[in-house]
C-alpha cells in the first residue's frame, strides 16, 4: 500500500514536464526483494532508473514503467533481472543505446522500448532470444541494418515494430524463420532493396507494413513479384507499402490473395501498367488504394466482385475511359476517389444509388454533361471534389439535401445560373468553392446562415449586386474570394471581413469601403440623387407601405369584431404559416396527461399532432411561477438564432399575457435517462459513444461556432433527447446564459440541478463554458457506469467522479454491467475504449475550470476513439 500511495500521481502532457524537478526514484527506500510484479505505467514519474536497478529487486518479472518521463540510460545491469519476462520502458525519454545486456536475458518475451530517444544499433543478441515473442523498437533512431541471420533465433516472435528508425539495407532472407510473425512493421526507415519472397513462408502473418522506405522491383521482372509470394500467406489481412519505388506492375496473381485481405494500399509506389482483371476476387477487401502511380488504361468491370468494398482511391494516375457502371454495384462503398486521372464522358446517375458514399472525388478529369440529379439526394455525403472538368448545367434547390457536407468543391467547371437560396441550409458546410464558373445573380444572403463556413471562393464568375452583411456573421469564415466579378456597394466591415486583404476583392465593378482594400471609400449621395431617389423609389414604396398597412390594420379590426375573443395568434419565428391557439389545443387532445411526455421546473411538455399530420412536442409554461416567463424569454432568445443538428430545433411560439408555449420538433425516442435507467431499453456501446459524440458536437457550436457564444447551464440526460436514429439532440434551454461579444464569463443566481454543477457554479454562482465541459463530464461518466450523480451510494464525501478515480484500474467494476453482458465479442476492447473515454471524462470535470480540456478537443478525442473501436469491431467480425 506504501508503494501505491507513493506512486499515485496524475498524468500530465509531455509538453508541461518541468525537467528541473526531476530526480531519481528513491527505490532503496521499500524492501521489494521479493516483488516480482512492477507496475508504474501511465504516471507522471520523473528522474533515471538506478543500475543497481536489479539488486532491489531480484525477483523481478514484470518490470512497466512506461508513459511516464524517466530519462538517461537504460541501466547496463539489467541482465541480473534473470527472471525477467516483460520489461516495459516505452513513451518515455531514455537515451543512449540499446544495452547488449538485454541480450542475455532468457526467459525476455516482452521488450518494448518504443517512443524513446535511443540511438545506435540493435545488439544482435536480441535477435537470438528464443523466447522473444513481443519486440516494440519503434519511434527511436536506431540506426544500421537487419543481421542476415535474424529469424533463425526468433522462433516464438509474433510481433516485430521497427518502423520510425534510421534503419537501412536489405530484409534478411532468414526472416522467414521467424514462422510465428503475425505482426511486421519496418515503414519509415531506409531499407532498399527487393522485398525479399522469403515473406510468402511466414504462413501466420496478418499485417505487414513496409511504407515510406527504397523497395524496389528486381531488375530482372517488370512485375511485382513479390506480391505473389505473399499470396502464400493466407491469413494476411494488412498489406501496407505505400512511398516505395518499386518501378513494375501489378501481377495477376493478386487475384490469389486469400479472402482474408481486408486492405491494399500501395500508393505513390511508381506502378505502372494496367490494373489486373483478378482483382475481383478479392471479395472481402475493405480498402484498395493505388493512387499517386502510373496507372494507365480503363477501370475493370470485374470490380463489381469486391462487394464487401468501403474504399477505393485510384486518384492520380493516368486511367482513362469512362466512369463505369459497375463501380454503382459496391453498395458499401463510402470513399470513391477517382481526381486527377483522364476520364471522359458522364458522371454516372447510379452513383446517387451509393446511399453510403460519404466521399466522392473525380476533380481534374475530363468530364462532361451536367451532373446527375441523383447525386443531391446523397443525404450523408461528408465531402464532394467535382472541380477542374466541363459540367454544366445549373445548381438545383435540392442542394439543401446534401444536409451532412462539409466540403464541396465544384469550381473550374461551366456551372450557370444563379447561387440557390436553399444553400443556406448546408449547416455543416465549412469549404465552398465555386470559383471559375459561369454563376450570375446576387450571392444570396443565405449564406451567412452556414455558421460553420470556414472558407468561401466565388472567384472568376459573374456574380453582380452587393455582398450581403449577413456573412459578417461567419465568425469562424477565414478565408473569402470574391474577385473577377461584377459585384458593387460597400464591402461589408467587421466580424471576419477586419481580417481580409485587397486580393479577396479585386476586379469588380463597383465595389467600395476601407481604402485599405484599394478601393474607393463610399461616398454619399448627391442631392440631386437624393431627390431623384427620393421620386422615383422611396416616395412610391412609402405609400405602398401607407396603403397595405392601413388594409392590414383594417382587416385586423374587422376580425376583432366579429372573431372569437378566445383565439390566440403563434409568434412565427420564421414558420411558414400561423397556427391557431385551438390547434394547439385539438393537437395535444385539450393538453390530456396521455400526451404529456414531461414535466419540468418551470412547465409541462405534451407530444401533440398538427393538422397537417406534423408531430410536435408542445412546451407549455407554469404562468404561476414567477421565474417561467422569464425562462420562457431565456429559451427563445437562445433558440431562434440556433441552428445546428444535434440541438432541438424550436418551431415557434405561441404567447400573450395569459398563455407562453414553445413548440418544437418531436423526438421521438425520449431522453438518454429513460434509455439508462429502463429495463425495457438498451443502448449498446457504440450507440452511447455516437450519443456522447453528439452532444459533445452541440456544445462545441454552442460555445465556439454559434453566433453568440451560449452557456447551456443544465446538461443532464433528462435535457438530451433521441429523434429516431437515436441521433442526440440537447434540449431545454431555459436556464441558458448568451455571453456578450468577449465575455467569457457571468454570474447568476439560478441553480441548475446537483449532482452535474460545476464547482465554482455552486459556490460563486460564476457561469461561463468551463461549466457546460463540467458537466458533461459527469455526464459522460454516468453514461458508461449508469450511475446517476445523485446515488445514495454518493455520500460522507464520495462522489461519482471519485469513485470512477479510485476504481479506474479495476474498469469493469465500474462499467455497467449490461455493456460487458451484452457484446461478449468485444468484452476486452470495451473495456480498453471505456477506459479511454472514462479518462476523458474525468479530464472534463477538472476541479479547476482552467484545468478542463475544450469541447473542441472532446469532439475529436471521441471520433479518434469511434474509428478505432469501429475499426476493431470490424476486424473481429470478419475473422
Amino acid at each position: 500500500m506504501i508503494m501505491k500511495y507513493y506512486f499515485k500521481k496524475e498524468r500530465k502532457d509531455k509538453k508541461t514536464k518541468d525537467k528541473s524537478k526531476a530526480s531519481e526514484i528513491p527505490f532503496y527506500f521499500f524492501n521489494m526483494s521479493s516483488i516480482r510484479v512492477f507496475r508504474l505505467h501511465n504516471n507522471n514519474l520523473h528522474g533515471s532508473l538506478p543500475q543497481e536497478l536489479c539488486h532491489y529487486l531480484p525477483q523481478l518479472e514484470i518490470f512497466d514503467i512506461s508513459y511516464n518521463y524517466f530519462d538517461g540510460n537504460i541501466p547496463r545491469q539489467i541482465d541480473n533481472c534473470t527472471l525477467l519476462k516483460k520489461l516495459c520502458l516505452a513513451e518515455n525519454s531514455f537515451t543512449g543505446s540499446i544495452p547488449k545486456e538485454i541480450g542475455v536475458l532468457s526467459n525476455l518475451e516482452m521488450l518494448q522500448l518504443f517512443d524513446n530517444d535511443l540511438s545506435g544499433l540493435i545488439p544482435r543478441n536480441i535477435f537470438n532470444m528464443s523466447s522473444l515473442i513481443y519486440l516494440y523498437l519503434n519511434n527511436n533512431s536506431l540506426s544500421g541494418s537487419l543481421p542476415k541471420d535474424m529469424g533463425c533465433g526468433l522462433p516464438n516472435l509474433k510481433y516485430l515494430f521497427l518502423y520510425e528508425n534510421k534503419l537501412v539495407g536489405n530484409i534478411p532472407n532468414s526472416i522467414s524463420n521467424a514462422s510465428e510473425l503475425n505482426n511486421l512493421e519496418l515503414n519509415s526507415n531506409k531499407f532498399s532493396g527487393t522485398i525479399p519472397s522469403t515473406l510468402g513462408n511466414l504462413r501466420n502473418l496478418e499485417f505487414l507494413q513496409l511504407e515510406g522506405n527504397n523497395f524496389t522491383t528486381g531488375a530482372h521482372t517488370s512485375e511485382l513479384d513479390f506480391l505473389t509470394s505473399l499470396t502464400n500467406c493466407r491469413k494476411l489481412k494488412y498489406l501496407i507499402l505505400p512511398n516505395n519505388s518499386f518501378y513494375g506492375k501489378l501481377p495477376k496473381s493478386i487475384g490469389n490473395f486469400s479472402t482474408s485481405l481486408l486492405y491494399f494500399d500501395a500508393s505513390f509506389c511508381k506502378i505502372d501498367g494496367n490494373i489486373p482483371l483478378e482483382l475481383g476476387n478479392l471479395s472481402n477487401l475493405l480498402d484498395f488504394k493505388l493512387e499517386g502511380n502510373n496507372l494507365s488504361g480503363h477501370i475493370p468491370k470485374t470490380i463489381n466482385g469486391l462487394q464487401n468494398l468501403q474504399g477505393m482511391t485510384l486518384s492520380d494516375n493516368a486511367l482513362q475511359g469512362s466512369i463505369i457502371d459497375e463501380i454503382c454495384e459496391i453498395r458499401s462503398l463510402n470513399v470513391l476517389s477517382l481526381g486527377g486521372n483522364k476520364f471522359s464522358g458522364m458522371i454516372p446517375a447510379c452513383l446517387g444509388n451509393l446511399t453510403s458514399l460519404g466521399y466522392l472525388y473525380v476533380d481534374s478529369n475530363k468530364l462532361t454533361s451536367v451532373i446527375p440529379s441523383s447525386l443531391w439526394s446523397l443525404k450523408d455525403i461528408l465531402r464532394v471534389n467535382l472541380s477542374s472538368n466541363a459540367l454544366t448545367g445549373v445548381l438545383p434547390y435540392e442542394i439543401q439535401n446534401w444536409r451532412a457536407i462539409t466540403w464541396m468543391d465544384l469550381s473550374r467547371n461551366q456551372i450557370s445560373g444563379s447561387i440557390p437560396t436553399t444553400i443556406g441550409g448546408l449547416q455543416t458546410l465549412e469549404s465552398l468553392s465555386l470559383a471559375h464558373n459561369k454563376i450570375e445573380g446576387p450571392i444570396p444572403e443565405s449564406l451567412g446562415e452556414i455558421v460553420s463556413l470556414q472558407g468561401l471562393d466565388l472567384a472568376q464568375n459573374n456574380l453582380s449586386g452587393v455582398i450581403p452583411k449577413s456573412l459578417k456573421l461567419l465568425r469562424d469564415l477565414k478565408f473569402i474570394n470574391l474577385s473577377y466579378n461584377r459585384l458593387e456597394g460597400e464591402i461589408p466591415s467587421g466580424g471576419p471581413f477586419k481580417n481580409f486583404t485587397a486580393q479577396s476583392f479585386m476586379h469588380n465593378e463597383a465595389l467600395c469601403g476601407n481604402p485599405r482594400l484599394q478601393v474607393p471609400p463610399c461616398r454619399e449621395k448627391t442631392r440631386h440623387g437624393l431627390n431623384l431617389l427620393w421620386i422615383k423609389i422611396v416616395l412610391p414604396i412609402i405609400l405602398s407601405t401607407i396603403l397595405v398597412s392601413f388594409c392590414i390594420i383594417l382587416l385586423l379590426w374587422k376580425r376583432k369584431l366579429v372573431g372569437n375573443p378566445a383565439q390566440r395568434e403563434l409568434s412565427t419565428l420564421g414558420v411558414p404559416r400561423r397556427i391557431s391557439y385551438y390547434e394547439l389545443v385539438k393537437a395535444t387532445s385539450g393538453f390530456d396527461e396521455s400526451n404529456l411526455i414531461g414535466k419540468g421546473s418551470f412547465g409541462s411538455v405534451y407530444k401533440g399532432m398538427l393538422s397537417n399530420g406534423m408531430m410536435v412536442a408542445v412546451k407549455v409554461f407554469n404562468l404561476s411561477l414567477e421565474a417561467s416567463s422569464k425562462s420562457f424569454d431565456v429559451e427563445c432568445d437562445a433558440m431562434c438564432n440556433l441552428r445546428h443538428r444535434n440541438l432541438v430545433k424550436l418551431i415557434t411560439s405561441c404567447f400573450n399575457d395569459d398563455f407562453k408555449a414553445l413548440i418544437m420538433e418531436f423526438m421521438p425516442n425520449g431522453s438518454i435517462e429513460n434509455w439508462l435507467y429502463s429495463h425495457n431499453n438498451f443502448l449498446d456501446f457504440l450507440q452511447r459513444l455516437n450519443i456522447m459524440i453528439d452532444v459533445a458536437s452541440a456544445l462545441e457550436y454552442l460555445h465556439h461556432s454559434s453566433p453568440i457564444s451560449v452557456v447551456h447551464c443544465d446538461i443532464k440526460p433528462s435535457n438530451i433527447l433521441l429523434d429516431e436514429n437515436k441521433v442526440a439532440h440537447v434540449a431545454d434551454f431555459g436556464i441558458a446564459k448568451l455571453l456578450d461579444e468577449g465575455q467569457s464569463k457571468t454570474h447568476t443566481n439560478t441553480l441548475a440541478t446537483l449532482g452535474y454543477i460545476a464547482p465554482e457554479y455552486g459556490s460563486k454562482g460564476t457561469i461561463s463554458i468551463k461549466g457546460d465541459v463540467y458537466s458533461y463530464g459527469i455526464l459522460m461518466l454516468e453514461m458508461f457506469t449508469r450511475k446517476r450523480p445523485t446515488d445514495d451510494m454518493f455520500s460522507a464525501g464520495l462522489s461519482l467522479k471519485n469513485w470512477v478515480i479510485d476504481l479506474m484500474p479495476q474498469v469493469t467494476e465500474i462499467l455497467d454491467s449490461n455493456l460487458l453482458q451484452q457484446e461478449q465479442q468485444l468484452f476486452d476492447d470495451i473495456k480498453r475504449y471505456a477506459s479511454t473515454i472514462l479518462k476523458l471524462g474525468l479530464n472534463c470535470c477538472a476541479d479547476l475550470p482552467e484545468a478542463r480540456i475544450s469541447m473542441t478537443d472532446v469532439v475529436a478525442s471521441l471520433n479518434k476513439i469511434k474509428m478505432a473501436f469501429m475499426h476493431t469491431a470490424m476486424e473481429k467480425a470478419t475473422k
